[in-house]
């Protein structure tokens, strides 16, 4: 596991100060990969050291060769940054590198225990260990206001800093209703059981009657089973034709299907922020996504559904549909948003100043008398 390094050029507070970030590398394109790589840039911009250190490997289930592998690796640096998909399944380490005097910060992306790709079991461990991980870092910090309160009532964390996903600025999107065709809806997630496709094909099934088209662009090879299926139920619903699903698109191919949507339709069980979400209100495109998500924090406009709820989604889609007055709406109020939105090195402003404040902070402790989440205990996140 070989660090890699660049200069920070900047003169601004924390000139020349050196990080090490330890976060889980995937081949496949994913919204915590994304905040990682451009927090890194934009942490150097602002003279910040950030050496990175790749964790591969079955995170957060490490293999034994995994944890091997990442055996030593805080002892090289002072100062560490550490997504929570590695942190969350070595909270020994992470005690351990605090205890030795180092400082730790722990960047939460999402929460392992509500993955319902990992088996029942796993999650409960991963809800314990993560708790003690979090507990013993010198700072933790957060994606969204959503996460940090989900912090501060899992595992009485209350002092997280909140560091919301930037956007890059982008040309409206015109969407295909202004060029006279029919609405188009974009989902846009890796195919996964969390990202929940299922639910916006079962809903769209509901709505043959009226006039849309439909693409679920994505990473597909992450569980083929689930991909499988959405294709099986695009087919055996009638949607073949209208529903298209593309895999994962990239620079133009991308910005042209932006470039075509009219609504973001956001499945998303279990969602700290969602940056797909914010994305799109950068485009003047409102959403639908699922209430009691991090993803609520990020909408600006459009509505809400219980998540999983097909009948409700399919409720409000059939209002969006069907009354040109509200998609207008929804619209405006989309596009009055894009100027206000966060940018990529306000993301890093919060990061730098929790990554080089002068002291590290003590962990909480909990209040007399307070009792501590048993082991192996979830307790409920937040709504929205």
């Amino acid at each position: 596991m070989t660090p890699s390094a660049a200069e920070g050029t900047s003169g601004r507070p924390g000139r020349g100060r050196r990080v090490g970030f330890a976060r889980w590398r995937s081949d496949l394109a994913s919204g915590g990969t994304r905040y990682d790589e451009e927090l890194t840039a934009a942490l150097r911009s602002r003279g910040l050291e950030v050496r990175e250190y790749p964790v591969t490997g079955s995170w957060p289930l490490p293999s034994d060769g995994d944890r091997r592998r990442l055996s030593g690796v805080f002892a090289r640096e002072q100062d560490w940054l550490i997504g929570n998909i590695v942190a969350s399944a070595v909270p020994e380490q992470v005690a351990d590198a605090v205890s030795a005097g180092r400082r730790v910060t722990i960047l939460v992306h999402y929460f392992p225990a509500d993955d319902p790709a990992l088996p029942a079991p796993d999650r409960l461990r991963l809800a314990a260990a993560e708790a003690e991980s979090v507990r013993a870092a010198s700072r933790v910090v957060v994606t969204s206001a959503w996460a940090g309160a989900a912090v501060a009532a899992r595992y009485g964390r209350h002092d997280a800093v909140v560091a919301v996903p930037g956007v890059d600025p982008a040309v409206p999107a015109p969407g295909s209703v202004r060029r006279g065709r029919a609405p188009m809806l974009l989902w846009l997630a890796r195919l996964t059981p969390g990202k929940d496709p299922l639910t916006v094909v079962e809903a769209l099934a509901r709505l043959q009657d009226l006039d849309w088209t439909a693409r679920l662009v994505g990473p597909d090879t992450v569980d083929e089973v689930l991909s499988r299926r959405v294709r099986e139920r695009i087919a055996q619903t009638g949607l073949t034709g209208r529903v298209e699903v593309t895999g994962p698109l990239h620079g133009r191919d991308l910005d042209a299907v932006w470039d075509a949507t009219d609504l973001l339709v956001h499945t998303s069980r279990a969602e700290t922020y969602g940056m797909v979400v914010a994305e799109a209100l950068a485009r003047g495109i409102p959403s639908v996504v699922a209430s009691g998500t991090g993803a609520v924090e990020a909408q600006g406009a459009g509505e809400t559904f219980p998540a999983g709820d097909v009948g409700s989604l399919a409720e409000v889609l059939r209002a969006w549909l069907a009354d040109e007055r509200l998609r207008d709406r929804w619209r405006r109020d989309a596009a009055g948003q894009c100027a206000s939105l966060t940018r990529w090195p306000d993301t890093a402003a919060r990061v730098a100043a929790a990554l080089t404040s002068g002291t590290a902070p003590v962990p909480p402790r909990p209040a007399p008398g307070a009792r501590r989440p048993r082991r192996g205990h979830i307790p409920p996140a937040p709504s929205a």
